[in-house]
Order: C-alpha cells, then structure tokens, then sequence
C-alpha cells in the first residue's frame, strides 16, 4: 500500500467544517473512480505535537504508484474531479501544507 500523506492548516477565515466537506467531495470522487481505497482525515487534539506541523492530516491510501499516478491524471483531466480539487485548495493556507509519501514495510 502506497500512503499519500498531506498536512495543512485551515485558511484564516474558513470554517473547519467547511474545509472537511471540500476535502471529503474531492476524496470520495477518487473512491467513486476506484483511484484511491481509503482515506482518513485527522486534526490534531488539543493541540498537542513536539514539532511544528499543521493542524490536519490527511491520509490517502492507494493500492500502487500506478493507481496514485491515474488519481493525479483524474485530479487534472477530468472536470467533476478537478472542481472537486481546486474547491479544496482553495480552503488550505499554503504556507502551511506539507506533503510525504509512504509505503508499508516490508514491501
């Protein structure tokens, strides 16, 4: 399993359940497409971390690179999709987002 993680905080002035309902059309049309298997949004509790990192992550899990690589093409080619994505990026502070790619071990 390939683990595509995102970490962002929330655009000054965006409700958090606004950004969960942007984040959740654009995730469940990559489950529609069958792209993607699963996903978890999470939001820190109590603020409690020991280094500086966003409020919320995101993690979305893809069978293999070839899936992750067909949900990027989606994300960019098809338009139910693309709005989906451009509705959630638009609620992120991009000075905050952060992104790292995992795989389970052993492979």
């Amino acid at each position: 399993m390939n683990i595509y993680n995102i970490w962002a905080d929330v655009k000054e002035g965006i409700t958090v359940e606004d950004f969960i309902a942007k984040m959740t059309v654009y995730l469940d049309r990559l489950v529609e497409l069958n792209l993607l298997q699963k996903y978890r949004i999470m939001r820190m509790k109590l603020g409690f971390r020991s280094m500086d990192i966003p409020e919320f992550h995101i993690m979305m899990e893809f069978n293999n690179m070839a899936d992750m690589d067909a949900a990027m093409h989606a994300t960019i080619h098809d338009s139910e999709t693309d709005t989906a994505h451009i509705g959630f990026n638009r609620w992120v502070d991009v000075s905050t987002i952060q992104h790292a790619l995992y795989r389970d071990y052993p492979e």
